[in-house]
């Protein structure tokens, strides 16, 4: 007789479930008549067996067995024509037939995916094959024992369809289907730290596996100076003489070149995988020198290498120093006398070239609209291009803007590679004379990253916006001017398959360079203990960046109706600060705590570790038990905004500009800050925004009875004028509710 023991609880990565492997044991007398009457039995044992320790195998993160094309789906079932295979999920929007066969005598059958609870006309088409000539994809052709990769329409993922049909069109039938289990954990590449930095200037951002077989090199710097140096790979607990070499991203083996801040992918050779080996790093073979690695993870569950994802051409890499200029068909001014741009097709890929009247502290941006018929910044894809003057390279970034704010590494303008996305775009050449920036750089009409990046369509015309504005210390895009010089407000379209779309009347070399306007006086307030902080315009080239000496956001503070003034305050006095700056952390845009500091720059919010620690907060700022900052000064949102577009540049005075303004505010309740100023505080200190760097200005301390005590540098006119606008806008938003609550 069979004795049945507790089964042993098996807990596997992959699933995330428990499984019960059963043990049994059976007595010496029916021990050969117990393995003839379960042979079959013991198969079926077997068979989970081997799959079990497939999983505790990718669990410990080894190699899962070859062949591995992703995570298991099931087979088609076969209603008409033949229909068969097995499908896989290789990543978030790229799903594997292997073997598929279809008669392909359908009159109208694609590949059909949708999220009802059954095939249906209510679903969409996944083109195959992937690239094609002509408005419509073609119709599904015979296959017998196909391999295909299918990848979702951009922006689709595994997790948003329920099931993938051979569906005809025509006359709605499913010949065919598969459906997707719910919660299905589909493999995702890897980020992985830096390259350490040991030697020769090695260093990059973080290195991504994509697939089993590719890494993503970020930002990789290099001097080239090993004599034998080559990508590296092995086991061990630290680099060793016992790797093997890695081509490069034009797959060569010569002799590393040296790099600067070059975004790359390398691959590894024959049937080597990520899960083979224990480290990736730079190693000069002749002298046996590590000179920098990153560690690969043992928990690795990374798509299979079937070949979706596109390696970058080995031509994309070629030296700018090589590259002759091409001559463009197509060239747009898209921002007068500023901004023009030249494209052409090369394939699969679309190549640009921005030309910029812009300063080395300011960047050029181009891309496709949010919105296609109008020049809509939120949700836009676009490129933003400029010169480093600190690594003195030319640089262009993939950025998404999703909220028209500063980049808090999650929303705002911010760049792909700050978001968990990655940089598509690949720099060719660039130059800068006479005062005329150009940037030419490459990408794909489609790319691997379906959130951050939108398919350029060559069938069709589409919206595109540009714009030109100042970088942040971080050498990121900070907003733009807004005014019609510096953006474009009106809807450009263009077909970027067309060619002789030549529209521009004279190059920007041949334009005169204008000196901006005179910047206003900073404005000074003293012997005032009452402040009302409200979010405003940067007066352009007049205003806060003149006054600071550093790229403004787009926005400012206003204290008592003036931009960024330095205020006065005396130590051991108290002084109330009324808050509107936004009080909605979901709304980056309109968020805005205000704090005192001692860092010029503010933005602690978005400060972590000893970014955060080089700066101190005197106010507005309390801290959990963690030690994490928490903003405690915010209210409702009120911001002067422009009564039509920015008149700064005509604005002779700080005053005729106020008159081109008006104050808008949310319905709410101001926030408050009360702030007595330590005895110890130094003599210069900073109102700043907790999410955001550089709205604010200077706070001069002085000893108890320093100030002026008669507003000198703030007129009683200026005393008047705020408490009206105070008043006047508490009233408002008083009879604002007071209707709500009647009606």
């Amino acid at each position: 007789m069979w004795k049945k023991e507790p089964p042993i609880r098996i807990k596997t990565r992959r699933q995330g479930q428990t499984a019960a492997a059963p043990t049994t044991t059976m007595t010496r007398s029916t021990r050969t008549q117990g393995l003839i009457i379960t042979w079959t039995q013991f198969v079926v044992v077997a068979a989970v067996a081997m799959l079990l320790n497939c999983l505790v195998c990718q669990a410990a993160g080894r190699a899962p067995p070859e062949p591995y094309y992703g995570r298991y789906i099931g087979q088609f079932s076969n209603f008409a024509h033949g229909i068969k295979g097995s499908i896989y999920a290789v990543d978030e929007s790229t799903l594997f037939v292997k073997s598929f066969a279809y008669d392909g005598t359908g009159p109208d059958a694609f590949f059909w995916v949708g999220k009802t609870a059954r095939p249906s006309p209510d679903g969409y088409i996944i083109p195959y094959p992937e690239e094609y000539m002509g408005i419509d994809p073609p119709i599904l052709q015979a296959h017998n024992n196909t391999d295909i990769i299918l990848r979702l329409p951009m922006g689709k993922r595994i997790k948003d369809i329920r099931w993938l049909s051979v569906w005809c069109r025509r006359f709605t039938v499913d010949f065919g289907e598969v459906f997707i289990p719910a919660g299905l954990d589909v493999p995702k590449p890897r980020v992985l730290p830096e390259f350490k930095r040991l030697a020769h200037g090695l260093r990059s951002s973080n290195i991504s596996v994509l697939d089993a077989k590719t890494f993503y090199i970020p930002n990789l710097h290099y001097d080239g100076a090993g004599p034998d140096a080559y990508f590296w790979v092995g086991n061990g607990s630290e680099p060793n003489i016992m790797g093997i070499k890695v081509p490069n991203e034009i797959g060569s083996l010569e002799p590393l070149r040296g790099y600067q801040g070059e975004d790359i992918e390398i691959q590894l050779p024959g049937t080597l995988t990520v899960y083979n080996i224990d480290w990736l790093s730079v190693w000069c073979v002749e002298y046996r020198h590590n000179f920098g690695h990153v560690f690969i993870p043992k928990d690795l569950d990374v798509p299979p290498a079937l070949g979706q994802t596109k390696i970058t051409p080995s031509w994309w890499y070629t030296p700018t120093t090589t590259t002759p200029r091409p001559v463009y068909s197509n060239c747009r001014e898209v921002l007068p006398n500023k901004l023009q741009v030249k494209w052409e097709l090369q394939g699969e890929y679309l190549q640009i070239e921005l030309f910029g009247r812009i300063s080395e502290d300011q960047y050029m941006a181009f891309g496709l609209s949010g919105a296609n018929g109008r020049a809509q910044m939120a949700q836009s894809d676009v490129v933003v291009a400029f010169y480093d003057t600190t690594a003195r390279v030319f640089r262009a970034e993939d950025y998404f803007i999703s909220d028209l704010s500063q980049c808090d590494g999650q929303r705002g303008v911010c760049p792909d590679e700050r978001i968990g996305g990655r940089n598509d775009v690949v720099v060719v050449s660039g130059d800068r004379k006479n005062g005329v920036t150009s940037i030419r750089y490459k990408r794909l009409l489609q790319t691997n990253e379906p959130i951050y990046d939108a398919a350029i369509p060559t069938d069709r015309e589409v919206s595109i916006i540009a714009a030109i504005g100042p970088l942040n210390s971080r050498k990121e895009a900070n907003a733009h001017s807004h005014t019609s010089s510096d953006h474009n407000p009106d809807d450009i379209r263009i077909n970027f398959s067309t060619r002789n779309d030549h529209a521009c009347k004279s190059s920007l070399y041949d334009v005169k360079d204008e000196s901006g306007p005179k910047p206003w006086p900073t404005r000074k307030i003293e012997g005032v203990t009452k402040f009302r902080a409200v979010i405003g315009p940067t007066g352009g080239k007049r205003g806060y960046t003149p006054i600071t000496g550093v790229p403004s956001w787009g926005i400012a503070w206003y204290l008592n109706d003036l931009l960024i003034p330095e205020i006065t305050v005396e130590r051991g006095k108290t002084y109330e600060f009324t808050i509107e700056g936004g009080s909605d952390p979901a709304q980056p845009a309109r968020f805005h705590p205000f704090y005192i500091t001692d860092s010029p720059e503010g933005g602690l919010g978005q400060k972590m570790g000893l970014d955060a620690r080089k700066q101190k907060a005197y106010a507005g700022v309390e801290f959990d038990d963690d030690g994490d900052s928490i903003p405690t000064a915010a209210g409702r949102y009120c911001e002067w905004q422009h009564r039509g577009i920015d008149r700064s540049a005509e604005s002779e005075t700080f005053e005729d500009y106020k008159l081109t303004l008006e104050l808008h505010c949310e319905e709410g309740e101001p926030g408050y800050l009360n702030w007595t100023v330590p005895m110890d505080a130094p003599d210069l200190l900073y109102y700043q925004c907790f999410t955001h760097n550089n709205l604010g200005w200077k706070i001069n301390v002085v000893n108890s009875g320093a100030s002026a005590t008669g507003g000198q540098h703030w007129s009683s006119r200026h005393l008047v004028v705020y408490a009206i606008s105070t008043v006047l806008s508490l009233v408002a938003t008083r009879r604002g509710l007071a209707s709500r609550l009647l009606a």
